[in-house]
């Protein structure tokens, strides 16, 4: 494959997710009347807006060459805590100590996965079990109602120019995560460490710091989209959240574009590909069609994602083996010695 080839590859992997994700709102604002109206899409964004801050902590991991499975367990285990807090004490103090529940399981995956180097696939799925565990002990299978305290809902329901607050909340945290990976040290030093950490760490990098600091922002985010949702519902369980939302968090991800293997991804097309996905969910609830064909085609975006990034990594290998093959040929050849001396 030549290099302009190559590069049109490399440039579908960067923005492809801008074309299907434009296609599918401008089919679905002239198929279904309520779609592009305001509250349809500001509701959309509300319903996402843990999934997308959490989706956007997550692609630090990704970038980083990492993989957070637990996401789902904090966002149920922090919500549970803060509520409990809140039922009978102070609200502000409850949603603390949730968010710092979230950042207390990000550090322990960070130095299981980084200090102890054990595979983050692993790592973070049996946490999942161990934070599902105490959430479900803690509730005892009940849910907590926290009607009797509506000032908790004002995390998620106060209303800023017509907008909910959880809304901003996503805004601002897409928006500092954005800036963090693309304008900072830091940022550059995730993207060093999941191209190559190897060369990271010759260069000098503290990649196991690196690492531990994307899973903190991980749980800390997968934590706050907990209290997001319990405040919008005024109620938190056990069963939140799970395996189903840790997958559309991961689906959300890779589907934007950001590489399983780390070392390439940026927040915006993360955020693209959860939307895309919500897309999908909404237009088939407003044209009445079968939910069940929305799996199929959820599980086909992503396996289209997957060989995008695929085919991507082999052009490029193909163009460094015939780059290669070219300095071969073009190496001039060396005349032979003889045994004779010039005279």
């Amino acid at each position: 494959m030549t290099q302009q080839g190559t590069s049109v590859v490399q440039r579908v992997r960067r923005s492809g997710i801008v074309i299907p994700f434009a296609v599918l709102f401008t089919v679905l604002s002239f198929a279904s009347g309520p779609f592009a109206t305001k509250v349809n899409l500001v509701n959309l964004l509300d319903q996402q807006s843990s999934v997308l801050i959490i989706a956007c902590a997550g692609t630090l991991v990704f970038v980083a060459g990492g993989l957070d499975l637990s996401v789902g367990a904090v966002y149920a285990l922090s919500a549970v805590v803060s509520a409990r807090l809140a039922l009978h004490g102070d609200i502000v103090f409850a949603l603390i100590v949730g968010l710092l529940v979230g950042v207390l399981i990000g550090l322990v995956n960070g130095i299981i996965v980084a200090v102890l180097e054990i595979n983050a696939l692993i790592s973070t799925l049996a946490m999942s079990f161990v934070v599902s565990g105490v959430a479900a002990l803690m509730t005892s299978g009940n849910s907590i109602t926290l009607y009797s305290r509506p000032a908790y809902g004002d995390v998620a329901q106060t209303m800023i120019l017509t907008v909910p607050s959880s809304v901003w909340i996503l805004a601002a945290v897409a928006c500092v995560l954005g800036a963090v990976l693309w304008a900072t040290a830091f940022g550059r030093y995730v993207y060093a460490v999941g191209g190559n950490p190897n060369a990271a760490r010759l260069a000098g990098l503290r990649v196991t710091r690196v690492r531990i600091a994307t899973f903190m922002i991980s749980g800390a985010a997968a934590a706050l989209g907990g209290l997001i949702d319990s405040s919008r519902v005024l109620s938190a369980q056990a069963s939140n959240g799970g395996q189903a939302l840790t997958f559309t968090v991961i689906a959300g991800i890779v589907v934007g574009g950001t590489s399983i293997l780390g070392g390439e991804g940026a927040i915006w097309r993360s955020v693209l590909g959860v939307l895309l996905l919500a897309l999908i969910g909404n237009g088939y609830n407003l044209l009445g069609l079968d939910p069940l064909y929305q799996q199929v085609t959820l599980g086909v975006l992503i396996l289209v994602s997957v060989g995008v990034e695929g085919f991507g990594r082999v052009a490029q290998r193909w163009n460094l083996a015939s780059m290669r093959q070219r300095l071969v040929w073009q190496t001039p050849a060396v005349p032979e010695r003889t045994g004779r001396s010039m005279r």
